[in-house]
């Protein structure tokens, strides 16, 4: 992996290629990106870029969040995130920004999704509902059959009702559409994870 960026979830739209198709994109404002740290095989043993995106207000900082800052002599950033980088040309203090990527990029880009709550199996697991004749009663939307009789327990990993969303998920080999360098603006064909305004980050695809 040799590039990453952090975003921000804008939204969906459409763009048309010049052969007049429609192209489902994600736009995310990616950037401009702070290096607020890095770590070098011979110091940490491996190689990594600590990238800081948004701005953020020092009463909004703990004290170790600010002496970290301050210690790099980097503006403040809200979000902090490391990337593994094999190709750290880059130093503390310098700006990642979106054109770092180009179109036609293959990128992987790892959101959080939307938290649901507390959620039936039927929702939560795409489970079939019950039927609905027969005498089955109120219960079309449980998940039915829990298991043999023998154990008289209900095994581990069992599909049931529960938290459902809220957790971090990667998508990967999305194709990058356009760069707007003028807005830090990047379209990304297809749907990412996670709600509006919501941090993404994005980097080289591993599979590619």
């Amino acid at each position: 992996m040799k590039k990453a960026i952090i975003g921000k979830k804008i939204g969906m739209t459409q763009i048309f290629d010049e052969n007049g198709n429609v192209i489902p994109v994600t736009v995310i404002e990616a950037g401009p990106c702070v290096v607020a740290q890095k770590k070098t095989v011979e110091k940490d043993g491996y190689n990594a870029l600590q990238l800081g995106f948004a701005e953020v207000k020092e009463k909004h900082l703990t004290k170790a969040e600010k002496g970290h800052f301050d210690a790099a002599n980097v503006p403040m950033k809200k979000h902090l995130k490391e990337f593994r980088l094999d190709d750290c040309s880059a130093n503390v203090g310098d700006f990642i920004t979106v054109e770092t990527f180009a179109a036609g990029d293959k990128v992987d880009v790892t959101g959080t999704t939307k938290g649901r709550g507390y959620t039936g199996a039927i929702k939560r697991w795409n489970l079939h509902m019950l039927g609905k004749t027969h005498g089955i009663g109120p219960i079309h939307r449980q998940s039915g059959s829990m298991g043999v009789i023998d154990p008289a327990r209900i095994f581990k990993n069992k599909k049931m009702a529960g938290q459902y969303g809220n957790e971090q998920v990667t998508v990967q080999n999305l194709k990058v559409v356009k760069i707007d360098a003028e807005k830090n603006l990047i379209a990304i064909k297809g749907a990412i994870p996670g709600a509006k305004d919501g941090i993404v980050f994005i980097r080289d695809s591993v599979k590619a």
